[in-house]
């Protein structure tokens, strides 16, 4: 089962955090994982972008000529990679950032206003967390149970009251990503 995923955005949205998570929680759940991060030299609002390829055998490369899934933080990275979408893949869009109409019929659109739900949660920096719900709860590529471990090694030294915000945000973004 090999999968190829881009997370996109801009600097600061979290994104390579999002598909290093997302690759670190396959590998720790016995898949194989490439994770390839291309960002220019700013920290905050500068281009963004990452590969992640996932499957049960080793990966031979970690690019891809067309990836399964697009994740697309704002307006930019959706115009820039919306090509590089196979057909039958699945597209998660933050609404909040991505207003262009999606033209495509070949695909799946899960489409979610990610910075509001990660407001309401009362943690705007959670709004990678909320997409990669959706992306779980949409195509199963990783478990939950999977990501949930992965996020507590990466947040152990912050206050148990970030941890439990990110699972909320996860589980709301699972939650809405079934729905789909």
């Amino acid at each position: 089962m090999k999968k190829s995923l881009i997370f996109s955005g801009s600097g600061g949205q979290g994104v390579v955090s999002a598909g290093m998570m997302t690759a670190k929680a396959a590998v720790e759940g016995g898949k194989y994982a490439t994770f390839l991060p291309e960002y220019g030299p700013e920290q905050r609002g500068g281009s963004a972008k990452c590969t992640v390829v996932i499957d049960d055998s080793p990966v031979v490369s970690p690019l891809a000529k067309k990836c399964d899934v697009l994740v697309c933080m704002n307006e930019l990275s959706f115009s820039k990679f919306k090509t590089q979408l196979r057909e039958g893949g699945v597209l998660l869009l933050n609404s909040n950032r991505v207003t262009s109409e999606v033209k495509r019929d070949d695909i799946t659109v899960i489409s979610l206003p990610v910075d509001d739900i990660a407001d309401e949660i009362g943690n705007p920096k959670a709004a990678n967390i909320v997409i990669i719900g959706a992306l779980i709860g949409a195509t199963n590529i990783i478990t939950e149970d999977e990501f949930l471990d992965s996020l507590k090694k990466k947040f152990a030294s912050k206050a148990p009251a970030i941890m439990e915000m990110n699972t909320v945000a996860l589980r709301r973004g699972i939650e809405l990503g079934q729905k789909q």
